[in-house]
């Protein structure tokens, strides 16, 4: 929804694009043996780091390996590098969708491989570590640079305490979460490309591969965890050669930071912690001069009830707001108000029965400031959505005694979105047809097969 950054002195902006292909060369081009994916790597079922067996929900040894800097191993020899992933879907929504939406696709009732993803993951060297994804769209028929994290990660002492402490290269300032629970990790972790979304969200989470940031970050005495970074926008040469949307330019330095406490009490876990975000964001690259200016910042917390792993229960929860002040929109007729808000709640209840069997709810609400020009489809000038998620899903592999484990994993999965609002309220103005429609005519339906090997 939102662009991108630049962020650093003319030199330095030099910098930082070499530093991240250096990083992405060594990724590609070091020995199969020296890194693998990350089940072959360390050796241990899908199971041992994700809820659930598979998605994007860590268990603290999950945590603590995406800390180490993807680096640990079981000392191996003869893994692969490479991981592939395709997710394949039906979906169906309760009304026509409003418009075509092309490349072959019809109003309703599409079935369509959504992506296939490649990977190149794993250990480089000792405390060096990470992952690159390139992902073809079944829908815009395209290949695109995905995610990139690389990570250096080794353990230091302060005082009297050991820390972990990183640097990470990255593409998404989200991506580098630890805790996999806000922005770029947040559920569903499968959506469906015919489907309304959840509302505007900060500007923070619709920044995947537009950018390019350098981070900094400590894990002490095992439950206080910090990270800040900061962050670039891609030139729009380079985003062009990624197949990326260009979201603008940044006038100064994006800064991104996390605080965090976490307690591993082994067969239960929690965390709580805050994020914020600052950017300045000209949408246009022929026009730079005034920003609009976003300052995003959030409250998270999640517990893990992992037992014996048998029953396995986890709730996240997240509230951010984002405070704009649009001095380039506003400028230029696009916004009727200077300074607006939006506010972007998550709460999402999970329950895994032997990492086989699986039922999610998850809640959203985006709420923001009465606006008719940016809102135009709204009957009162609000952009505010609210609804639900339900998904039931089952995942036959991944665990120590599965087929081909830790080879292959896949999830069946079938997923209901619902709306309560939608743009403003319980009706909004479908622009295209020039008619109301109603939110719950949104209400989508979704089965799932999301495949990995």
């Amino acid at each position: 929804m939102r662009p991108s950054l630049p962020l650093l002195s003319p030199r330095s902006r030099g910098f930082l694009p070499a530093l991240f292909v250096l990083g992405l060369a060594l990724l590609a081009c070091l020995p199969a043996q020296a890194v693998p994916s990350f089940a072959r790597q360390t050796g241990v079922d899908c199971a041992a780091c994700h809820v659930g067996a598979y998605g994007p929900q860590l268990t603290p040894f999950g945590i603590q390996f995406k800390l180490g800097g993807y680096s640990d191993t079981d000392g191996k020899d003869g893994k692969l590098p490479l991981s592939a992933m395709a997710v394949i879907n039906a979906t169906r929504t309760a009304k026509d969708l409003p418009e075509d939406p092309g490349h072959g696709y019809k109003l309703n009732n599409n079935t369509a491989m959504q992506e296939a993803s490649v990977f190149v993951a794993g250990r480089i060297a000792e405390n060096l570590g990470g992952f690159s994804q390139v992902t073809y769209s079944g829908i815009e028929h395209k290949w695109a640079l995905d995610q990139v994290d690389l990570r250096f990660a080794r353990n230091v002492r302060l005082g009297d305490s050991e820390a972990l402490a990183g640097v990470s290269l990255n593409t998404n300032p989200t991506l580098t979460d630890p805790f996999n629970s806000i922005g770029q990790w947040a559920f569903p972790y499968v959506s469906p490309d015919f489907g309304f979304g959840q509302g505007n969200t900060p500007l923070v989470q619709n920044l995947a591969s537009t950018v390019m940031g350098l981070n900094a970050y400590a894990l002490w005495d095992q439950h206080w965890y910090g990270e800040i970074g900061l962050y670039d926008t891609l030139s729009a040469r380079t985003l062009q050669r990624i197949r990326a949307s260009d979201p603008g330019k940044f006038k100064s330095p994006a800064v991104y930071w996390r605080l965090a406490y976490m307690v591993d009490r082994k067969r239960d876990n929690f965390s709580v912690g805050l994020v914020g975000f600052n950017a300045g964001l000209q949408p246009d690259r022929s026009q730079l001069g005034s920003a609009d200016r976003y300052s995003d910042m959030g409250v998270d917390a999640s517990y893990q009830f992992l037992g014996n792993r048998r029953h396995v229960v986890t709730v996240n929860a997240s509230w951010m707001r984002e405070r704009q002040t649009l001095n380039y929109s506003f400028a230029n007729l696009g916004a009727d108000k200077l300074k607006q808000t939006l506010d972007n709640f998550r709460l999402t209840t999970s329950y895994h029965y032997e990492q086989t069997w699986g039922a999610t709810l998850g809640l959203f609400s985006s709420r923001g400031s009465a606006d008719a020009t940016l809102n135009g489809s709204s009957l009162n000038g609000r952009p505010d959505t609210t609804g639900y998620v339900l998904q039931a899903d089952w995942t036959p592999w991944g665990k120590e005694t599965s087929w081909m484990s830790p080879l292959a994993n896949a999830r069946l999965g079938l997923q209901y979105t619902g709306y309560s609002h939608y743009m403003g309220g319980s009706n909004y103005f479908d622009e295209v047809n020039g008619v109301q429609r109603k939110a719950a005519d949104n209400n989508t339906t979704m089965l799932f097969l999301w495949w990995s090997l």
